[in-house]
């Protein structure tokens, strides 16, 4: 984490106002509400609005769990946002990701034995991280693997977690128990 206490606190279920407990209410129901949800029931609406989109980006995407993963890692760790890149080690693991592809995220596209997609997706997160703007290169050698919609889902994947890291980062949002570290 880049703060080591929050700047936003991540609210415990006694001091939830009603609209937070509605907001969180199918977290709870799961049996554990992480910290990020926590520190965003302190602006419910905020949080409702914005969940609607995530929930886009996380669950109903075009991209393969495993692209969008990788993406998600490198942006995470492009924004240093420790926070992000635990949660999605643990997702990234649960989809079938090894430690070694996972840290193909920190390496970047210039890690050697990459596929092209890999290297491809990789490149697009830098660039879009950098200069907000895919180049035709990487647009045009994406295009060779990726629908139209799946193309569209990477910027808005990139965008989305680069938002979230913003966030993560600013608010302080401290590690869930048990989320990995950078040195997977």
């Amino acid at each position: 984490m880049r703060l080591d206490k929050p700047r936003i606190p991540a609210l415990e279920a006694d001091e939830w106002d009603d609209d937070a407990q509605e907001l969180l209410q199918p977290f709870v129901a799961r049996g554990r509400v992480l910290n990020i949800f926590k520190t965003l029931a302190n602006h419910p609406d905020l949080a409702r609005r914005w969940m609607v989109f995530a929930n886009h980006i996380l669950g109903k995407s075009k991209l393969a769990v495993r692209e969008r993963e990788l993406i998600i890692l490198r942006i995470g760790y492009l924004c240093q946002a420790g926070y992000e890149w635990g949660q999605h080690v643990l997702i990234a693991r649960e989809a079938g990701m090894t430690d070694e592809e996972i840290r193909t995220a920190r390496t970047g596209p210039d890690t050697p034995g990459l596929s092209d997609l890999d290297r491809l997706l990789l490149q697009a997160t830098d660039e879009l991280h950098a200069d907000a703007h895919v180049s035709d290169g990487t647009w045009e050698g994406l295009s060779d693997h990726l629908s139209r919609q799946q193309l569209m889902d990477v910027v808005f994947t990139v965008g989305q977690y680069n938002l979230v890291s913003m966030a993560l980062n600013s608010f302080g949002v401290q590690a869930d128990e048990g989320l990995p570290g950078w040195d997977v």
